[in-house]
């Protein structure tokens, strides 16, 4: 069975430090940056937008540059706070660190998904995987890769549409997680989920279940994650730290993970 939360080093007296430890590994970035090509859901209002407050040399002859950005929660490389479908759950600033870092999985489905936009991925999928690997133990982080990274951010390829506005919503074409496999996630009493789509529900779906029953169990989910095809599909470490927003139901997220070299 899989370790339940692999340690990124151990501190033991037999060991190397924790510098060493990690030198004997490398981050890979999942995060995409936020510029004005960042996706946002079609019916968004605006997007992300970075305005110039300072630039240049200053009087006294040295350069100095601030900028101030407006954004959307929900939108890039982000998390969904339990908060964001359920009532009453965590917020983005109330999920403690080890519900944030952590082990994780990444489980390629991308050889279905590239070929049906509105794959689904099951409870089939994660079990073949355990057969091909071992049993998924609770507290780890499941990370969908479904193949669509590697059209961001072509809204046509990546969300099935570049229209805007409310009409363009019945036109998502994406994969995502099917509510019997978001059940049987919250019953392994999964850490978190992750997906390189738009959402963790696929595009043509019009009640979200996936996110109602994930968010319900305050399981947080990152979407549109960057680069899962540079991680194994074991043995990973992920930080996935978003801004600390007070109350915010989301929030922009830079995600991280450590992998042996």
């Amino acid at each position: 069975m899989l370790a339940s939360a692999p340690l990124l080093f151990s501190c033991d007296s037999k060991t190397p430090d924790v510098t060493e430890q990690l030198a004997r590994g490398q981050w890979i970035d999942l995060s995409y940056s936020f510029s004005e090509e960042t996706l946002y859901w079609p019916n968004n209002p605006t997007g992300f937008k970075l305005d110039t407050l300072s630039e240049g040399t200053t009087p006294a002859g040295f350069y100095y540059s601030s900028f101030s950005f407006n954004a959307p929660e929900h939108g890039g490389t982000h998390l969904d706070a339990p908060l964001h479908f359920a009532a009453n759950r965590l917020s983005a600033d109330q999920l403690r660190i080890d519900q944030l870092t952590g082990g994780a999985v990444v489980i390629d489905v991308s050889e279905k998904a590239l070929k049906d936009r509105d794959y689904l991925i099951s409870i089939d999928d994660v079990l073949a995987w355990e057969k091909k690997h071992d049993t998924i133990s609770s507290n780890n982080m499941v990370l969908f890769r479904t193949g669509y990274g590697q059209f961001y951010p072509d809204a046509e390829k990546y969300f099935g549409t570049s229209q805007k506005g409310a009409e363009a919503i019945a036109l998502l074409h994406f994969p995502g997680i099917a509510p019997e496999l978001a059940e049987w996630l919250v019953k392994r009493k999964a850490k978190a989920v992750g997906i390189d789509t738009p959402s963790i529900d696929y595009g043509q779906s019009k009640d979200f279940k996936t996110h109602q029953i994930l968010m319900g169990a305050d399981i947080p989910a990152f979407e549109n994650m960057a680069n899962l095809d540079q991680l194994p599909e074991t043995g990973t470490y992920i930080v996935a730290l978003p801004m600390k927003i007070k109350n915010g139901s989301g929030a922009p997220l830079r995600v991280i993970g450590w992998v042996k070299k």
